[in-house]
């Protein structure tokens, strides 16, 4: 396989400045202005890379839009109010969950305003095209957000942020670098150890993998303080785990198929798990509570996923009816490795909101 036009630059900044971190590759394999994975394409869907929930069924995104409303009135039902998407894909999630809250709360869908946080100049034309008639506002990231009270949606957003991985050799934890081997992208470690504000104490196995989750830290201290000084709360939907545990989990991902995340830079997306405990962490530091910290499959059956199912197919025919069926199961599938299961569900919210 010959290589992506990202991988010829990324060789060629290895052997200028030498190995480069996880997090580094990972931000040039996604963000890269001319070859990053994102910023050339649409990858949502049968003809892309992976599906999301809303891409699965209509039903995610209207609970959603329920769950937002709640946090709405608990707020006081603000005559102003920010509904942040990060990371919002097609707009998929976003539109469902509009239509949800113009059904169920008309005054809370003239107040909001729509926000997206969303790098992707792709995926900025299809949020354009799909959340035209609400004037969406677009971010290059959180910092940038008006100052108002805001109720934040993050679906599959910090699965995909850089990571920096540690992994335990000799007595010390060293960074786990990309460099080259033979001319090629290899996995290799630090010579020296990482420094102790990020190692964790005690010992480990050899060849334990532990992953530090700089920038999603860095996000959700902003969010955190954000929501404190605001009022509001987040609701953060991804696959990972609830506790911190060690493990290496990069992953990449083409065509629905797992690939070697050193095989395609540019043309694979990269993720890994997200730890939940961290996120809560941050949140609380900030005194938020944390209102909810469950699997994606109690969630929306706590919310009513299916009395909504049950509803949409009393109007639906026989073939809607069964894909209702086969979607709901999806969602709701709690499976060892299923959706269900797979996905955490975090919402953290500032006290009185």
């Amino acid at each position: 396989m010959s290589d992506t036009p990202l991988a010829i630059e990324i060789k060629d900044l290895i052997r200028q400045e030498g190995p480069i971190s996880v997090a580094r590759y990972m931000a040039l394999a996604l963000g890269h202005p001319r070859h990053g994975y994102y910023m050339t394409r649409d990858p949502l869907g049968l003809s892309g890379d992976f599906t999301t929930s809303p891409e699965i069924s209509q039903m995610f995104g209207e609970i959603i839009g329920l769950w937002a409303t709640h946090r709405w009135m608990i707020l006081g039902s603000p005559a102003r109010v920010s509904v942040v998407e990060l990371g919002p894909g097609r707009g998929t999630l976003m539109a469902d969950a509009l239509r949800a809250i113009g059904k169920v709360m008309p005054a809370f869908a003239q107040a909001l305003e729509v926000h997206l946080v969303e790098t992707s100049p792709v995926l900025r034309q299809a949020q354009a095209k799909s959340l035209s008639r609400f004037k969406p506002v677009w971010h290059d990231d959180t910092a940038s957000l008006p100052d108002q009270p805001l109720i934040v949606i993050a679906n599959e957003f910090f699965d995909a942020l850089p990571v920096h991985q540690l992994v335990y050799q000799g007595g010390s934890w060293h960074e786990r670098l990309v460099g080259l081997r033979d001319g090629e992208l290899a996995f290799g470690l630090a010579p020296e150890p990482s420094p102790a504000t990020l190692a964790p104490r005690g010992e480990a196995l050899d060849g334990t993998i532990l992953e530090y989750h700089e920038a999603g830290s860095l996000v959700m201290e902003e969010l955190s303080a954000r929501i404190a000084r605001f009022g509001g709360a987040a609701l953060i939907i991804d696959y990972g785990h609830i506790e911190l545990g060690v493990g290496d989990t990069l992953q990449a991902m083409a065509g629905h198929a797992f690939v070697d995340p050193l095989a395609q830079p540019g043309e694979a997306d990269l993720t890994t798990h997200v730890c939940f405990e961290t996120l809560a962490r941050l949140a609380m530091n900030r005194h938020l509570a944390v209102d909810i910290l469950t699997t994606q499959a109690q969630f929306l059956n706590e919310l009513g996923i299916r009395p909504m199912a049950a509803n949409l197919k009393h109007r639906a025919t026989p073939e809607q009816a069964d894909a209702i069926d086969r979607a709901l199961a999806r969602l709701t599938d709690d499976a060892p490795r299923a959706m269900g299961s797979l996905f955490k569900v975090l919402a953290v919210s500032a006290p009185g909101s």
